[in-house]
């Protein structure tokens, strides 16, 4: 079976040529949009539209129903033929978009009368419609290169669908001679190029445009073999409504497509907001969405004509409102594309935004997709928020937030690198993270570690999701090159551990000598206070004596000597400190004179009374005569 069918490549061949520019004469009505005249107004004419407009608006209509159905791998090629070809459009896919034929055809503008017929001619655009059919699609290039053994396989075949005012049936007989002779030459050029591929078949659909009123002079033909590599149909069509409904037909035929008409929908009036009217709209989708319901045996549901045309069936179906109730809900078979025959009407428009706004049948998001976002956000998911650095980071939360994303734009990209790079700037100026210190002594790792903890984190964020998208492993490859710092980066960072390191031994060594120095100036400190009780003890006996002058009051002592506690447990560095500054204040006191001339570290008082008096005193302080 070999790849790619007819339908994988569709050129469409518009002629602009003077005679199109003539009427359809099918008339539209402009008085009706004036909702309020004035007595004396003129009516407004009615206008109509020429062969080369309704020729633009039906081609667009069919170009845009299979991009609704067929946004990829069915490709359009527009070509405008009069005195010389205009490709308006290639086969790459981004370029397959209603937006880019619309701004391309109003660049060419509609067929100029005053131009002389006989230099125009839609045969400009037939070949160069051939000749682009030779051209290799991005798609066929793939899948030759995949398949490199059956190359074979991958065949070139296409459509040409021509809109075109002919002659005759003899004129439509001489383009079809023209076509065939134009895929036999270009099949012999491909042949010897890489970048062509011969035709295998072609299908030629001419459609003859001719106005109201007028009797057409040339006759429908149903499809029929010109040659082994060419097929031919014919259609004469009126312009105007006629015209888009046999395109409406065509794009069914060539892409396989159903309809379904959607009946009694309600919907409120624009000019009655308190009444509402039942409304149908018609939708195209793939021929498989009616597939189970004709393996059912229900056929009798399947002969309705639709409202546009008698031509075509359509399938009925009638509205519900959306049930939320899982009792209420029925089976869903398959998901189909859709789009409507009647993209302007206003039901149409309604129904397809209330589609459009995240409305399904249940009345709530597949729960597939909803658990594959679940998987996507709860791959990397810390359960305790002291447990990790960069959800505690602001400048972490544009990163964390896009790369959870299925796929990432370049917008996104280039956020997540900006946010790599304020990181790196972070790390440069030494700026502190939020690292949790719970449950840990001290003063918790260094601001390098702290860095390195910050980027193994993020690291893992982002691998959990580098199988995303090719955006997701630029992201990674981002934050690895970041990390990977540079010899001499890696040197300053060297020399301020060990700075760091010396600081810290010092720093231990000075608390250790200075709590050695405070239990000995303890011990020094005890013994000082034990000789001062014991001689305010031996100086309390002179208050007995009648004799005695009444002792000096002494002037009490502003600081007592706190006997330090023995410690119980780790020294708080207060008490050092404190042991510290005590110890230094006692080296600065200046000794009593009497306790210097002690014996005996005992001093005999009032030594002035027994010189005048010559008394003696006795040790205990009593004179005697």
């Amino acid at each position: 079976m070999k790849m790619f069918s007819v339908s994988h490549k569709t050129a469409f061949v518009v002629d602009h040529c003077p005679y199109m520019a003539e009427s359809c004469r099918q008339q539209v009505e402009c008085d009706v949009l004036t909702k309020s005249r004035g007595q004396g107004m003129i009516p407004l004419a009615p206008v109509s539209k020429s062969l080369w407009t309704c020729a633009v608006e039906c081609s667009m209509e069919y170009c845009r129903i299979l991009y609704d159905v067929y946004p990829l791998k069915k490709l359009i090629n527009y070509i405008v033929s009069d005195s010389e070809f205009h490709i308006l459009n290639s086969w790459r896919q981004e370029d397959q978009s209603t937006h880019e034929l619309m701004s391309a055809l109003a660049a060419v503008g509609p067929p100029n009368p005053q131009e002389d017929p006989e230099c125009c001619s839609v045969l400009h655009g037939l070949v160069a419609a051939v000749e682009s059919l030779c051209k290799i699609t991005e798609y066929q290039h793939e899948a030759r290169t995949t398949l490199m053994d059956t190359a074979d396989r991958v065949a070139n075949r296409g459509r040409i669908i021509c809109l075109t005012n002919a002659k005759s049936d003899t004129h439509v007989r001489m383009l079809e001679d023209c076509v065939q002779e134009t895929i036999l030459e270009q099949n012999k050029m491909a042949a010897g190029s890489d970048r062509l591929m011969p035709i295998q078949q072609c299908e030629l659909v001419l459609v003859h445009i001719f106005p109201q009123g007028e009797d057409t002079l040339v006759s429908d033909r149903p499809k029929k073999e010109v040659s082994s590599l060419l097929t031919s149909e014919v259609h004469s069509v009126r312009a105007g409504r006629h015209l888009a409904t046999k395109l409406n037909i065509l794009v069914q035929q060539h892409f396989d497509l159903a309809s379904t008409t959607i009946t009694n929908i309600p919907m409120k009036e624009e000019q009655h907001a308190n009444t509402s009217a039942n409304y149908d709209v018609e939708l195209l989708h793939h021929r498989d969405a009616h597939l189970e319901f004709f393996k059912s045996g229900d056929l009798h549901m399947a002969g309705s004509t639709s409202r546009d045309s008698g031509l075509k069936e359509t399938v009925t179906l009638k509205w519900c409102t959306p049930r939320t109730n899982s009792v209420e809900l029925h089976y869903c078979t398959g998901a189909y594309r859709i789009s409507p025959t009647d993209v302007n009407s206003r039901p149409s428009s309604c129904l397809t935004n209330f589609l459009l706004n995240d409305t399904e049948a249940s009345g709530k998001p597949p729960a597939e997709r909803a658990k594959a976002q679940l998987e996507r956000y709860t791959r990397y998911w810390p359960m305790i928020i002291s447990q990790t650095t960069i959800f505690n980071m602001q400048a972490v939360v544009p990163l964390a937030n896009l790369i959870v994303k299925e796929s990432l734009s370049e917008e996104d990209l280039l956020t997540c690198q900006k946010t790599v790079y304020n990181l790196v700037d972070m790390e440069r100026k030494n700026d502190p993270l939020p690292i949790s210190t719970v449950g840990s002594r001290g003063k918790g790792p260094k601001r390098d570690e702290q860095y390195r903890i910050m980027w193994n984190e993020l690291e893992t964020l982002v691998k959990t999701h580098v199988a995303g998208s090719e955006r997701h492993q630029r992201v990674l490859d981002c934050i690895i090159a970041c990390r990977s710092k540079p010899p001499e980066e890696e040197e300053r960072k060297k020399r301020g551990r060990k700075r760091e390191d010396k600081e810290d031994k010092a720093e231990k060594s000075i608390n250790k000598d200075s709590e050695d120095k405070s239990w000995q100036e303890s011990e020094r400190l005890k013994g000082v206070v034990e000789r001062v009780k014991e001689e305010q003890g031996e100086s309390e006996v002179i208050k007995d004596s009648p004799d005695s002058p009444e002792p000096l009051n002494k002037k009490p002592r502003l600081e007592e000597i706190q006997l330090p506690e023995k410690a119980k447990g780790p020294v708080s560095l207060l008490t050092m400190w404190t042991n510290r500054i005590t110890v230094a204040n006692s080296r600065k006191h200046q000794e009593f004179a009497g306790r210097i001339s002690s014996v005996n570290n005992k001093a005999e008082l009032y030594q002035h009374l027994k010189d005048e008096n010559g008394m003696d005193l006795h040790e205990n302080g009593k004179a005697t005569r």
